[in-house]
Formats: structure tokens, sequence, C-alpha cells
């Protein structure tokens, strides 16, 4: 989708300028005039050398929308308006791009559309999931409480998801100092010690010549390595964004030892809290299952939840649809045909959220417990084998004076 600059005049006669997201300039230009604005130029944003229109530091964090969500709750309870609120909002967002957006919805919204209309033309900073529940709330007459939830959903979401990410991150970093430690011991500090044994004349071992080899190969050969390396990483991130490439990341990422698990219960929470919170706001079971693949953020799991989408709109329970993939645990099944049979699938569908956030917490507290130790065991037995192929050897020229 492709972001286009604009300049209108709205139906008082004032001049408007912004930026629209469409698909080409004819869809942005009818999008524009179904907002009773008469267009006078309309052009695509020029995208930087870095190529984006938005900069790294402009753009909507998932803190704004939980921040703005909360915000929007506090405005309604204290009865000001939608269109009053928006503008408030645009006044005194953090960045510009989002007081951009959110000038536009409240545009749209003067222009006569709902907020989950408005809301839905802004698809990278509200999801899917985000205006069905919006559009949910318009329904019933309860926007406040709609958006306050929405506010705890996305914490929950960010809180369990960026507590896995972290945990990765100092195992990452051990393991980079680990490299580099061995790489520069391997062309700086091996060569000399090697070139100091090899001009004694005296029998180098096999484990001792062994590291000399691999010590004289990196030397010859570190920046074709390092050029292979860039070419592959370039690669995989390309073949990553393709269909295929992401499903196949999906399923290694999924069965990794450890962290496959701690992600699968990730998944599974997202799809039980979006489910969870959406059949309790009244959206039907079938398009909850739409709805929440869209934004699971998995290849895998947005794939079980399409076909079971389509077996839920062939009259097969919804549990049954899921029992068909492996994907899905027997006792998230058997929990949710029991919600089936009672009536109660939010409620039982809320409880096996909790239950699979608290299990990623304690499997990412567990493996952080873990992994720091043996990291740094690692780190210290793979430098001193390192050093003792080359220093024992020393140690017994020097003996032998």
């Amino acid at each position: 989708m492709a972001v286009f600059n604009y300049t209108a005049l709205d139906s008082d006669g004032h001049e408007r300028q912004g930026t629209i997201d469409a698909v080409s300039m004819d869809v942005a230009i009818t999008a524009l005039q179904r907002r009773g604005l008469v267009v006078s130029f309309v052009a695509p944003v020029e995208k930087s050398m870095f190529g984006g229109g938005i900069s790294f530091f402009d753009r909507v964090t998932n803190a704004d929308v939980v921040m703005l969500s909360r915000q929007i709750t506090t405005l309604f309870e204290a009865q000001v308006s939608a269109l009053r609120a928006f503008r408030l909002l645009a006044a005194e967002a953090r960045t510009p791009t989002l007081a951009e957006k959110l000038t536009e919805i409240g545009n749209d919204i003067q222009s006569g559309s709902s907020i989950s209309a408005a809301l839905s033309r802004h698809p990278k900073i509200f999801s899917a999931f985000y205006v069905n529940m919006v559009r949910a709330g318009e329904e019933s007459g309860k926007l406040d409480e709609t958006f306050s939830f929405l506010a705890d959903y996305l914490d929950r979401n960010y809180e369990i998801t960026q507590k896995a990410k972290n945990a990765l991150i100092y195992p990452a970093f051990i393991m980079g100092t680990f490299i580099t430690v061995m790489g520069l011991m391997m062309t700086l500090v091996i060569p000399r010690l090697a070139d100091m044994l090899s001009g004694s004349g005296q029998a180098i071992p096999i484990y001792t010549r062994a590291v000399i080899g691999t010590s004289i190969f990196l030397q010859h050969y570190i920046v074709l390595i390092l050029i292979v390396l860039g070419l592959g990483g370039v690669f995989l991130v390309r073949y990553g964004r393709t269909k295929q490439g992401a499903e196949l990341f999906s399923r290694a990422r999924l069965e990794l030892p450890v962290v496959g698990g701690i992600y699968q219960k990730i998944y599974l929470s997202r799809i039980a809290d979006n489910l969870s919170t959406m059949l309790r706001s009244g959206i039907q079971v079938l398009r909850g299952l739409e709805i929440t693949s869209s934004v699971v953020e998995d290849p895998t799991y947005e794939k079980v939840l399409n076909d079971a989408a389509l077996d839920v709109k062939a009259g097969l329970p919804v549990s049954e649809a899921l029992r068909k993939h492996n994907e899905i645990p027997g006792i998230m099944v058997a929990m949710m045909k029991i919600g089936e049979e009672t009536g109660n699938m939010g409620t039982i569908l809320e409880t096996m959220a909790r239950y699979y956030r608290r299990e990623v917490n304690n499997a990412v507290d567990t493996m952080v417990d873990l992994i720091e130790p043996i990291m740094i065991v690692a780190l210290a037995v793979g430098v001193s084998v390192l050093l003792a192929s080359v220093l024992i050897p020393i140690y017994n020229l020097a003996s032998s004076f």
C-alpha cells in the first residue's frame, strides 16, 4: 500500500493537507472525495534513500497505541465527543506522524464516518482486531470500556512478547562476545605463538597443529568468509520476506529446543486472548478466527486458524476444527470443548490465555537462569582450550632448556 500527500478543500472552504494510505492514486482520490473533500493535489510520498517516508524515530509504537487507548477511555468517560477527543489527542500527540493520523481520523469522523471506519483507514497503526473491537463497542454502546479493554490487551501482549525477546538478548550478547574473542585470538594471538613454536624445531602435538591450521585459514580467508556470511544474511532476510520463506522460518522457530516451546506458548496465549476478548464483545467465533489469523504474527498459526475458520464455516464446532492441527495442544482443545458445551467459551479462553502467559513467564525465567551460567562456562572453556593447545607446547619447550 502506497502513501500519498494531498491538498484539498473541506465543505467550509478551508484548505487541508495530509497523507492517505491507498493502493493507487485513483483510490486515494476516491477515498478523499468520500470524506467530502474537493481534491486539488495528490502525489505519492517520495521515499528516502533508506526506503521509507517515515523515520524510525517518528513511527507509532505499541506504547503509543496503549497510551492513546487509555486517553480515549478517559475522555469518553468524561462525556467528551469522539470528534473533540481526537482533536485534543492530535494536539498532544508524541510524534508528528501520530498527530497527523489522529487529525485525519478526526476529519473522517467530522465527515460522518464511524470511529471504527476512521481507524480502519490506518492499518499500520490499528490492526483488524483493534478495529473490530471498536466496532463491537460502537454497537454495544460501551466504547469507553472497549478502549480500556484494548489498552489492557495490548499491554499484556506487548509485555509477554518483550519478555521473550529480552530473554534472548543476553545469550546473544555472550555468544557474540565468544565469537569475537575467539576470532581475535585466532587471527592475532595464535599466529605469533605459532611462529615461536615453528622456529623451535620441537614436535607439535596434533591438536596444536589443528588450531594453528585453523588460524592460518582464517588469516587468509577471513574477508571472503565475512563476504559470504554477509551475502548469506541478505539472502536469508529477503527469502524470509517471501511467503514460502516465512512459513519455513516459522516452522524452524517452533521446532527449536526450549525456544520453540516458548514461541508456541506466546502464540497460543495470543490466540486465546484475542478470541476471548472478541467473543465476550459479541463477535461471532468464525469472524474471531478470521481476525485472529491476521494478527497472530506467525505464518504457521495463521494457516491453522484460516483452515479452522473454513471448517467452522462448513459446520464443524471450533474445538473439532482445531483438533485436526498438532500445533494446538490437546488441553486447549479439551477446554474449548467444555466451553462449547457450557456456553462459557469466552471465560474458558480467558483462563487459557492466563495459563499460557504464566507458562511463558516461567519458561523464560528458567531459561535465563540456566543459559547465563552455561554460556559463561562455555566461553571460559573455549578460551581455555584454545590457549592450552598453544601454551602447553610452549611450556614444554621452556622446560627442555
